[in-house]
């Protein structure tokens, strides 16, 4: 992920902070810190799929953050922070999921917060941020079914290297 060309040459990036089941952030996200980018972490309305991309203060304040009903750290709602896509958008996100095929289809835990987000990503001007989702290889899947809300992610990042180079989209295996 660090030597990841669109990492390198992005400066506002949003990252989920993971859970038991997914891949380990809190590596990449110090790195963001340390390479003087811009870090955003998801902000869930958990009473529709709404969800914002909030700034992030540093990597230490994460363990203060009250947690969610899925034990995940996010900023309380009344917690006034800065909003990725009202104070200039994003360039990279990194994306959680359950499942994902070779075609960039995501399987998402069924709220549909980060599909509504992206749709919410390309309504505004300007360029649209580049999508890395971050799987285990057991999570890469031959077909994912999609429905008409689904995005695709742009890359799928594998943890094991040697399966890395089969998951780029649109590249021959």
């Amino acid at each position: 992920v660090l030597a990841h060309s669109q990492y390198q040459k992005s400066k506002r990036i949003s990252i989920f902070l993971s859970m038991q089941d997914e891949i380990e952030t809190e590596e990449i996200i110090k790195d963001i810190f340390q390479q003087g980018k811009t870090c955003f972490i998801p902000r869930y309305q958990f009473r529709s799929n709404h969800m914002d991309m909030v700034k992030l203060a540093s990597p230490d304040e994460i363990s203060s953050l009250p947690k969610t009903s899925w034990n995940i750290h996010q900023p309380a709602e009344d917690d006034v922070r800065e909003e990725a896509l009202s104070t200039g958008g994003l360039d990279l996100i990194f994306m959680p999921g359950l499942g994902f095929d070779k075609q960039g289809n995501r399987l998402g835990r069924g709220r549909g917060y980060y599909d509504a987000y992206l749709q919410r990503c390309l309504q505004l001007p300007g360029p649209t941020p580049y999508t890395i989702a971050l799987a285990f290889k057991e999570q890469i899947c031959h077909q994912i079914p999609v429905g008409e809300h689904d995005m695709r992610v742009d890359e799928v990042l594998c943890e094991d290297p040697c399966e890395a180079e089969d998951n780029a989209l649109g590249e021959a295996p």
